[in-house]
């Protein structure tokens, strides 16, 4: 057994954090079903699971392939009224007959893959991490992006952003075994992340990697920020004008664990010894109120100046 797993972060195109109530509309994705809301100690909205069929390939770590079938669960959540993320996982299992079967019995097992073909899982694990993957290949980014883009291009929406951020797409994959965790950061928008657990309940996995993938993109969306700001080159009311929507917009997001259960928050503190995520964050807000506090005695002093 394996999960596999992709999730899309960016921000709302709205100009305003969004309401619990406008966030509802715009994850109201499938009739009937309940849009589910928490308050503290940050807002968070959940669209219904949403499940799609696939019949595809998976690629393995040496290039052979095998045949998947079944559904994979998907979903969009936003929050803080800012961040919105779109994720899609499915549990792989071994099939137990190698012939296809109705529609009926995959239905049955939503956010379930069986393999049709022999070889290892873990071989399946690697070939879906890695950045080279057959076109017919099990494609969750594509599934994460139709939802990202649906909520994305809802009509209320004013689509007038004062922060430029891009979008981050987090890959992540889970087999059984002593904990061990391996978060790679790649050139551009992908990273991957490799988690070894002695369980895999699967719904609690896919809610700390998005919880992961929230936080990269938090941060990484301030060192871009930051690195466009120029600290030290431009002069400091410039280089604040340039990190004012960035202190507006992110600074008051930042809650790694909040609402993990023990298990999982465990393995957020390995990530936080190594490569130090919330060391990092406090680095670069420190950098940032270190300018605005210099930024206030500037300017208290040139008052008292013109007083004199």
């Amino acid at each position: 057994m394996l999960i596999l797993g992709e999730i899309h972060t960016g921000l709302l195109r709205h100009s305003a954090p969004v309401t619990t109530g406008l966030a509802r509309e715009l994850l109201d994705l499938v009739a009937g079903e309940t849009v589910r809301v928490s308050e503290r100690p940050i807002s968070c909205v959940w669209s219904p699971d949403l499940t799609t069929g696939v019949d595809c390939g998976l690629t393995g770590a040496s290039g052979g392939t095998g045949r998947a079938v079944g559904t994979v669960r998907h979903r969009a959540v936003i929050t803080g009224g800012r961040v919105v993320q779109a994720s899609a996982h499915a549990v792989v299992d071994r099939a137990a007959d190698v012939r296809r079967l109705p529609w009926s019995h995959y239905i049955a097992r939503p956010g379930h893959l069986e393999v049709l073909t022999k070889g290892p899982l873990d071989a399946l694990a690697d070939g879906f991490l890695s950045t080279e993957r057959a076109p017919a290949a099990l494609d969750l980014g594509g599934i994460c992006a139709r939802t990202f883009d649906r909520v994305q291009a809802a009509p209320q929406l004013d689509r007038r952003v004062a922060l430029r951020a891009p979008r981050t797409r987090f890959r992540w994959s889970a087999t059984p075994g002593a904990s061990a965790v391996h978060l790679a950061i790649e050139d551009g928008d992908l990273r991957r992340l490799r988690l070894t657990l002695p369980e895999l309940p699967a719904a609690r996995i896919a809610d700390l990697c998005a919880d992961i993938a929230r936080h990269d993109w938090l941060l990484s969306t301030l060192i871009e920020v930051i690195g466009a700001s120029a600290l030290g080159v431009r002069s400091r009311e410039e280089a604040l004008r340039r990190l004012a929507p960035a202190i507006d917009t992110l600074l008051d997001l930042w809650m790694p664990a909040a609402r993990l259960d023990d298990d999982m928050a465990a393995v957020w503190a390995s990530l936080e010894r190594r490569p130090g995520f919330t060391r990092q964050w406090d680095t670069l807000v420190g950098r940032i109120r270190d300018q605005l506090l210099a930024g206030t005695v500037q300017a208290m002093s040139s008052t008292a100046g013109v007083g004199v």
